[in-house]
């Protein structure tokens, strides 16, 4: 059997994921460093790990409706409400595997064949992919640290056309940890008001954010009903294993979307859905203590880590949201993935290329500073001496 002639051309051709290769060395690796991945090394608080169990020692492990609990989609509407003054009705809600599915949903719901959708770069390594897997064409929109990585209203008008059909707006923004404020935001709505773009605004770091509070392009008068809003519960309140998030969109969108999950997944984990309403209600009623514990933690390691890399002489954008720093490596002589490979091979370090994010993102890497201050710090000495045996050579 000729498995190059059965395998679709889209499975065949895409490249599998750079993370996750840096990831699957390290792991072979003793002693090595992992600055790659973007999870965070808190384990999920205990109050919500207790819910899960409840949940399965009540005997609820049985399906839910497809679109979620009505208990979690209830608490998500007011979570949005209490954060971010946006008002949905649970109907609104679908709770999702993770955003990744939500970010899958949206694409498929709304890509034909040939449709363009705009994709800033760099950013996250899957939309392009995704837009690839229902035969549309992804636009890249450059952007630069002169911007802070954001998208702006000039650079959008040069690559809207007749068949863009979708924004992904994922602020803030794996890898560059650039946020967008309230007017820039308001700069790129005024230029696809009167047009039939969807956004899709990927804000799963939206609790994450160290200069002042998130802003949501669904806030912008007009925009919340041309807007599929996707968050989730793996950065904020460390649940990445529970893979839960969710998507909130006008009717008219949810209704295909709907109908792709309940074909696709049928419905998210119930156990889950138990855990993230706990993490939702509990924290509404206790000011986001878990949050706001994590977030203090994270933005301590965001100072050290930025101060480090800028003193050894890598130019590094101040990230104002997620967790990760993008420093400029052009200054070794090396490319992106040499510098990654190198880095690896010599001193145990994994960071991940910048080009795996968009061509933009070449001759930067991304440094993930989840991982605890022990580890950043020891990295941030093999990352130094690195450095230092390039001027050697």
């Amino acid at each position: 059997m000729n498995f190059d002639k059965i395998i679709s051309d889209n499975a065949r051709d895409i490249a599998p994921s750079p993370i996750r290769k840096f990831f699957d060395i390290v792991k072979t690796m003793d002693g090595a460093i992992s600055l790659g991945i973007g999870e965070p090394d808190f384990v999920t608080p205990w109050h919500i790990r207790d819910a899960a169990v409840s949940s399965i020692n009540n005997g609820e492990t049985s399906y839910t409706g497809n679109a979620g609990t009505p208990e979690l989609r209830d608490a998500i509407c007011r979570y949005l409400s209490m954060r971010f003054s946006l008002k949905y009705e649970p109907s609104q809600i679908i709770v999702t595997v993770g955003a990744s599915e939500a970010i899958d949903l949206a694409m498929r719901a709304l890509i034909n064949p040939g449709d363009e959708v705009i994709i800033p770069d760099p950013s996250y390594i899957s939309y392009m992919p995704n837009v690839r897997l229902v035969y549309g064409k992804a636009v890249p929109l450059p952007t630069v640290a002169q911007d802070g990585f954001t998208v702006t209203a000039e650079n959008l008008r040069k690559v809207i056309t007749d068949k863009t059909k979708a924004l992904v707006l994922p602020y803030p923004n794996n890898p560059t940890g650039g946020i967008m404020t309230r007017q820039q935001l308001q700069a790129v709505a005024d230029v696809i008001r009167n047009t039939d773009i969807v956004v899709i605004a990927d804000e799963i770091y939206g609790e994450l954010t160290y200069d002042g509070s998130h802003a949501s392009i669904a806030q912008i008068p007009g925009m919340q009903e041309r807007t599929v809003l996707i968050s989730g519960f793996s950065k904020a309140f460390a649940m990445t294993g529970w893979r839960i998030g969710y998507l909130a969109a006008p009717p008219e969108l949810v209704k295909p979307m709907l109908k792709i999950h309940q074909y696709v997944i049928m419905c998210t984990s119930t156990m889950s859905q138990a855990a993230a309403c706990e993490a939702l209600n509990s924290n509404m009623l206790n000011d986001f203590d878990d949050v706001v514990k994590m977030r203090n933690s994270y933005n301590m390691r965001r100072r050290y880590i930025l101060k480090s890399l800028n003193d050894m002489g890598l130019d590094c954008f101040e990230p104002k949201g997620a967790f990760y720093v993008f420093p400029c490596i052009k200054s070794s002589g090396l490319g992106s993935e040499e510098f990654a490979t190198r880095l690896l091979n010599s001193y145990k370090i994994a960071v991940v290329p910048g080009n795996a994010f968009g061509p933009s993102g070449e001759g930067y890497v991304r440094c993930s500073y989840a991982a605890s201050m022990d580890s950043i710090k020891e990295a941030m000495k093999r990352i130094s001496y690195f450095l230092e045996d390039l001027k050697k050579q």
